[in-house]
């Protein structure tokens, strides 16, 4: 049996109460995917770990926006719509970016992705809130003392779009192949009889992510996920919640099964 474990974003931004952007009952949810790989340690092929990697200077973070008295938007409050840009209630901080930016909320809005969310300053290339989290990064080591090779997918360095996907970015830029479809990644899981599903946040980079690998997987593939619901959680909010419900609808409707860590496998 081919079982591959793919493992959204488990960084301490996210995980960690001190991060920038905690995502309530992560913490928990890394220390139960610690145990299960540490349980499953030999039946387990190969495992994928995506790491969001941003820059200071982000197109959702605040410094890249202004209003009309040159402060930047509160994160988590604003989002930002093509009105808005059009109409000057937000405006690129360096005007030279103010076509692209347009150009970029445009796309969002015509390819039925999200509309731009101003996030906190998160997951900082070589900061401490980039790291993974240390029960998790502990358990990864102890696979890898096999002979083993944890594959991580880095993503979000660039600055002009928002990868919240792990195979591509939310607007792929045609200069830059990071931000193009991952196949080689799809293509890998493919490959698998079971595809175990965690890390953060469920309605947003998993979600994405997922959906993303689904759309270009086959339906008869989408029957091997198993989403270890214990090993996720949602980024909170009414504007953010109905992402949650729509992507397990849509997902389980598709085939997607559900477990919890302690009950995979056994």
């Amino acid at each position: 049996m081919e079982l591959r474990l793919l493992i959204i974003d488990p960084q301490n931004d996210f995980c960690k109460k001190e991060g920038t952007l905690f995502v309530p009952g992560a913490d928990e949810d890394m220390i139960r995917l610690s145990k299960m790989v540490n349980r499953l340690k030999s039946k387990i092929s190969d495992i994928h770990v995506t790491l969001d990697s941003h820059h200071y200077v982000d197109i959702a973070h605040p410094v890249f926006w202004v209003d009309s008295s040159g402060k930047h938007p509160q994160p988590l409050t604003t989002i930002i719509s093509v009105d808005d840009v059009e109409n000057g209630t937000w405006r690129t901080t360096n005007p030279q970016l103010q076509k692209r930016a347009l150009e970029y909320v445009k796309a969002l809005r015509d390819n039925d992705r999200y509309s731009l969310v101003i996030w906190p300053y998160h997951c900082l290339i070589g900061s401490w809130g980039y790291g993974i989290h240390s029960e998790l990064f502990e358990a990864l080591l102890n696979w890898e003392k096999d002979f083993c090779m944890v594959d991580y997918v880095t993503k979000g360095s660039n600055l002009y779009t928002e990868h919240y996907s792990a195979v591509q970015a939310d607007v792929p830029d045609p200069q830059d192949p990071g931000t193009m479809l991952n196949t080689k990644l799809i293509e890998t899981l493919e490959e698998a009889d079971i595809i175990a599903l965690a890390g953060e946040a469920l309605n947003f980079c998993l979600a994405n992510t997922v959906t993303d690998i689904a759309n270009h997987f086959g339906e008869d593939n989408i029957k091997k996920f198993v989403l270890l619901e214990d090993a996720t959680s949602p980024v909170p909010g009414q504007d953010f919640e109905p992402l949650t419900q729509n992507f397990l609808k849509k997902m389980k409707a598709r085939g997607m099964q559900v477990s919890t860590t302690d009950k995979f496998l056994t």
